[in-house]
């Protein structure tokens, strides 16, 4: 989700190693239970950033909001560890064509107020996420549901898709449409958790205040816009990820050094990521208190589509010189300190379906040379303008971002013979709000942390006409064929195999530069036992216990 997440994207720049081992420094268990005797009353601390957003399901897409939103709400199915699928208030999810679904939830499932959670909670939830009226940036992930085209056109005043259906308290069908094997695998993810009724009286203001029915619940006047955000457990809940603490306090930060020092001094208790300026000795600062773990995530440069100058055959080629003009392991290895790994696709080595050497995927490789006479070749079709300057917009309050878009915009500027700088914005709030509006003059710094362990996720919400977090606005007929076609197929492996064509597509047309693969760097204080970090490479906030 969110961008860079749960579809999200990335507010802070994640730093990866993929040759290391999934725990190093830790003690977790597989299971990320917590150990066994820790105190379970007391208040855990983490760092976050402010969301954008209010917390609705359907319109948070972004790490600060999903960090949050994956504690206060649970779906149909949670994730565990290593990203296996759990029911959570499902029951069962059936089908016999991969079309129509039927879903039974758990009788006796309560929100944090008390009000049951019926079937229809999820059916007004995905409706209400998916009209176009209600505008949530989410929406693009109900486009498999039959009559979602109908409810998302612009200017529809339809608000329910034609293939959901309420059957009774606890039970509700779904028709796709077309066939999707992998449509269950999804369920987990923040834009399908359901709603209660209070919720749609005044979905702005539920948004300050939202009651969900996941393992926490918002304590009271729990936000603090820009400060912190307070969640205590929930004691209605019931599921497999029930708070082995006294709640979450996240502190917004802005920036991860300052969060740093505060875990060193044990005056917070988790920081996810780790700032390039402590990278190299925060291992030995946290002896036996950090983890360096792969996870699903990427880091890209986005060029959008919308700009003139990055449209036609001009356009192509500046995209291609413009990437093969970066050195990515210079920057690796003189920013990150050799912990990450240069990508060679669009999404992550620890899916299922990844392939290391696509077609094309040579333009992903750093060339001077080529990349000069690449330029050389679009300024012959349109000259660049002299005065003209290629900036990369980026918020500066996460980790390493300034420092290596700097020298990444030095690198363009240098092998290109072009002005290029980075255009700095003070949070992530602002730049995912600057992006959104579609109103770039240049690129852009993204990335993206799975919402559920599929190649597709990488590639749908992302490049898809239209998608909610399709920063570019790319749009490709070709491209969005080979995603049905993938979405259609009979078994796992073949839907890869389409996927994987997909990329081929976007090697061509290079809508955003992928740039490394993520992993988490993170530490935590004296004060708590082990903490472990998800496939996602999140901590499992709830299964922290206090020492």
């Amino acid at each position: 989700m969110r961008f860079s997440r749960t579809s999200k994207a990335l507010g802070l720049a994640a730093v990866v190693a993929l040759s290391l081992s999934a725990c190093g420094g830790g003690t977790g268990s597989d299971t990320g239970s917590g150990n066994a005797g820790g105190d379970t009353t007391k208040v855990i601390t983490a760092n976050n950033t402010e969301p954008q957003n209010g917390l609705l399901p359907a319109n948070t897409n972004e790490v600060g909001g999903g960090k949050v939103m994956d504690l206060l709400f649970s779906g149909l199915v949670s994730y565990d560890a290593k990203g296996a699928t759990v029911n959570e208030l499902a029951d069962s999810i059936e089908t016999t064509d991969s079309v129509n679904y039927t879903i039974k939830i758990k009788s006796g499932e309560t929100f944090s107020d008390g009000t049951p959670v019926t079937a229809k909670s999820f059916v007004d939830a995905w409706n209400f996420g998916a009209a176009a009226k209600n505008a949530q940036l989410n929406s693009y992930f109900f486009e498999s549901i039959k009559g979602y085209d109908k409810v998302s056109a612009e200017g529809s005043t339809e608000t329910a898709m034609e293939g959901l259906k309420v059957v009774d308290d606890s039970t509700f069908t779904v028709e796709l449409a077309q066939p999707e094997s992998d449509f269950p695998l999804r369920l987990g993810y923040t834009a399908f958790y359901p709603l209660p009724e209070s919720a749609y009286a005044d979905p702005a203001k539920f948004g300050q205040n939202p009651v969900g029915n996941g393992p926490y619940k918002l304590a009271a006047d729990g936000w603090k816009h820009d400060v912190s955000i307070e969640l205590i457990p929930n004691d209605k809940y019931k599921g497999p990820q029930k708070a082995q603490n006294g709640g979450i306090t996240f502190t917004i930060f802005a920036n991860t050094d300052a969060a740093y020092t505060e875990v060193q001094s044990d005056n917070l208790d988790v920081l996810d990521q780790v700032p390039p300026s402590n990278l190299q000795n925060f291992q030995t600062d946290f002896e036996g208190r950090f983890v360096n773990q792969a996870y699903a995530g990427n880091a890209t440069l986005t060029i959008p589509s919308y700009l003139p100058e990055f449209q036609g055959e001009e356009g192509l080629l500046r995209r291609a010189a413009i990437s093969m003009s970066i050195d990515r392991q210079q920057i690796i290895d003189k920013i990150f300190y050799g912990n990450k790994k240069i990508a060679t696709e669009f999404t992550s080595p620890v899916l299922d379906g990844y392939e290391a050497a696509l077609p094309g995927s040579e333009v992903l490789k750093f060339d001077a040379t080529k990349a000069k006479e690449l330029w050389a070749k679009a300024d012959a079709i349109k000259a660049w303008p002299a005065d003209k300057v290629f900036t990369v917009t980026s918020n500066i309050d996460g980790a390493g971002n300034k420092e290596y878009i700097t020298a990444m915009t030095n690198q363009i500027a240098t092998n290109l013979g072009i002005k290029a700088e980075l255009n700095p914005i003070a949070t992530f709030k602002e730049s995912r709000n600057l992006i959104n509006s579609k109103k770039l003059t240049g690129g852009s710094r993204a990335g993206w942390q799975a919402d559920y362990p599929s190649l597709y996720n990488f590639l749908g919400p992302l490049f898809g006409t239209g998608a909610g977090s399709n920063d570019g606005d790319y749009s490709s007929a070709a491209f969005d064929a080979k995603l049905k076609e993938g979405l259609a197929a009979t078994s796992v492996e073949e839907g890869n195999k389409k996927f994987n064509e997909a990329q081929e597509i976007l090697l061509k047309d290079l809508p955003v530069l992928p740039l490394w693969y993520q992993a988490a760097q993170g530490v935590w204080s004296n004060n708590v036992n082990t903490v472990q970090f998800d496939w996602k490479g999140v901590p499992m906030y709830y299964a922290i216990t206090a020492k």
